[in-house]
């Protein structure tokens, strides 16, 4: 992948089956919508059957068939597609993982396009915070594997940040956790399956929570996964309607138009996040003219800018997204609509969510030197 010549192929391994489909079908079927509306690009998926060795099967082939290679949907499986990329030499544009650990393990080899995991309860958060009487406990639950985990670390040093006080528990803890006061939030951070299941839980308890958010309620699929989840707030990378100024790309409307079209439904950020991963790369390999991995680095590094998905910009030592934005929505007569958050914090305390903060550290060891 080098000089640029006639369209460009963009190529992405997707959970076109198994436990990811339901989201893997939507960032093809975005893909698709999105290479309808550019004209200038053909799309490649092969399906990775939501499992780590057809993913690691199937990727290098896909890989020496495009010039611009997307990543997997899923934190786990883009794991693997980023330790693959570094060993081969590739640069993956990652659309569907949003571990910190995997936006952050390869510099030179992945860009990033969606908030880490560590910042995906802001928005919930500075909403108990800007609540009168102030915020009550917050009970956060998260499963086993790294998402939930890190989702759940990042919660909780939002959470400190702004005077609210948490207690962690496991999906098979007492909920709530003993000591926690009568009024009582929740916040649920696991794989799809788990938050639902600890959302329907939590809502049937004697003395259920003030305030329930979890993940996966940030998505449509959430409304036939719970018997009633009217109230209830959820996650999401992406949702329709913003007013923020699309740069690059198509608009919302054209896009959601293109996408309804063939799929008869409406798009849930899974789609959107794979279309603008297209979009930046492709806006990259342009800007170039070149598809090789350096050329590719250095235009992502110096681009700052915005997507119907939102704010672009990667940090330029790892690749990892710094500017992009969950929302917050909540459930209301049957469907998911957006909530708007108090004033967001800056880019710099965003990125301190976890325990080590590299923007702090970076800072000090510059002002040593």
């Amino acid at each position: 992948m080098s000089a640029m010549a006639g369209q460009l192929r963009i190529g992405a391994c997707l959970s076109l089956s198994g436990k990811f489909a339901q989201f893997g079908r939507q960032a093809a079927r975005g893909l698709e919508a999105w290479r309808s509306l550019d004209g200038g690009a053909d799309v490649l998926v092969e399906d990775d059957r939501s499992d780590r060795r057809a993913l690691e099967a199937v990727l290098p082939d896909v890989a020496a068939r495009c010039d611009i290679l997307l990543g997997p949907y899923s934190t786990q499986l883009m794991r693997a597609a980023g330790r693959i990329a570094a060993e081969s030499g590739w640069l993956i544009w990652n659309q569907g993982g949003s571990g910190d650990d995997v936006e952050e393990a390869h510099p030179g080899h992945v860009i990033s396009v969606l908030t880490p995991t560590s910042r995906y309860a802001e928005p919930f958060l500075l909403k108990l915070a800007s609540e009168l009487g102030g915020p009550r406990d917050l009970c956060i639950v998260h499963g086993p594997g790294s998402f939930g985990r890190q989702v759940a670390e990042g919660a909780e040093a939002i959470a400190r940040r702004l005077g609210i006080r948490t207690m962690r528990a496991a999906p098979d803890d007492q909920i709530p956790p003993p000591g926690m006061s009568a009024e009582w939030d929740l916040f649920s951070a696991g794989v799809f399956e788990q938050d639902a299941e600890m959302v329907g839980k939590a809502l049937q308890l004697p003395a259920p929570p003030r305030q329930v958010c979890a993940i996966a309620a940030g998505v449509r699929e959430f409304g036939h996964a719970v018997d009633d989840p009217e109230g209830v707030f959820g996650i999401a990378q992406w949702f329709p309607g913003s007013k923020d100024e699309v740069a690059l790309g198509p608009s919302e409307g054209d896009f959601v138009g293109a996408y309804v079209g063939p799929a008869g439904t409406p798009p849930d950020y899974p789609a959107v996040q794979a279309a603008a991963g297209a979009i930046i790369a492709t806006r990259c390999a342009r800007l170039a003219g070149s598809t090789s991995r350096d050329d590719l680095w250095v235009a992502a590094a110096d681009l700052e800018t915005s997507t119907l998905f939102g704010d672009f910009k990667i940090d330029l030592r790892n690749g990892a997204q710094v500017k992009h934005r969950t929302v917050l929505v909540r459930w209301a007569d049957g469907k998911p609509a957006s909530v708007s958050t108090p004033t967001q914090a800056t880019n710099c305390e965003l990125a301190c969510t976890r325990r080590q903060c590299f923007v702090k550290k970076m800072s000090r060891t510059s002002r040593a030197a």
